[in-house]
């Protein structure tokens, strides 16, 4: 008597389940696509968000990652990677075209890029918060391109360091020691622009 084949059902949210929903998507499934756009879309914009401070740029970009992610779906392979490393490449990859290319000098006024979104606070709550951010974008964009990808990876996208490690050829702990002394490195500029006032 042969015993029933054992079959694997991944846990809803977990890796595999990406995986999963991928293959689905790659299949002409757009359900499976709209459950991975929803699942990811807040990383990705959070991750571009930290790397362009522009709420509007940010918003393009992003839907080009996805837009992007919906074209190569088919080149998407579940054994070379998981889901959300291919998709966080593509995302990276965008950003990274985007700056290079310089096309963002000739229609992004200069004073949109200081222009964030606001909610019901007060103005006064507004005006600290916005300096608050303007203090720490500073302090990011001093920061070396390589630690500025990831805090923007870690904080933007809430990526773990594993997760960065794979979306950027590094080992885990090359991740979390060039991340503590990027965050280190931060701690002390906002402590030196906050004694300056």
């Amino acid at each position: 008597m042969t015993e029933p084949a054992l079959t694997y059902s991944p846990e809803p949210g977990s890796l595999a389940e990406d995986d999963r929903l991928a293959l689905a998507a790659a299949g002409d499934d757009p359900r499976a696509f709209a459950a991975l756009y929803d699942r990811y879309f807040s990383r990705v914009y959070n991750y571009i968000r930290f790397r362009c401070t522009n709420a509007d740029l940010s918003d393009d970009l992003t839907a080009q990652v996805f837009e992007r992610a919906l074209e190569k779906i088919l080149t998407f392979d579940a054994d070379r990677g998981s889901f959300g490393g291919w998709l966080f490449g593509i995302a990276r990859n965008t950003v990274n075209a985007h700056w290079r290319s310089g096309f963002w000098r000739l229609w992004l006024p200069e004073e949109r890029l200081h222009s964030y979104p606001s909610g019901d606070p007060t103005p006064e709550e507004n005006l600290v918060s916005q300096e608050s951010r303007n203090a720490l974008l500073e302090a990011v964009r001093r920061l070396g391109e390589r630690e500025r990808e990831l805090v923007s990876l870690k904080f933007g996208a809430r990526l773990t360091n594993r997760r960065i490690a794979e979306v950027c050829g590094m080992s885990e702990s090359n991740v979390g020691v060039t991340l503590f002394r990027a965050v280190q490195k931060l701690r002390v500029r906002l402590e030196g622009s906050n004694k300056g006032k």
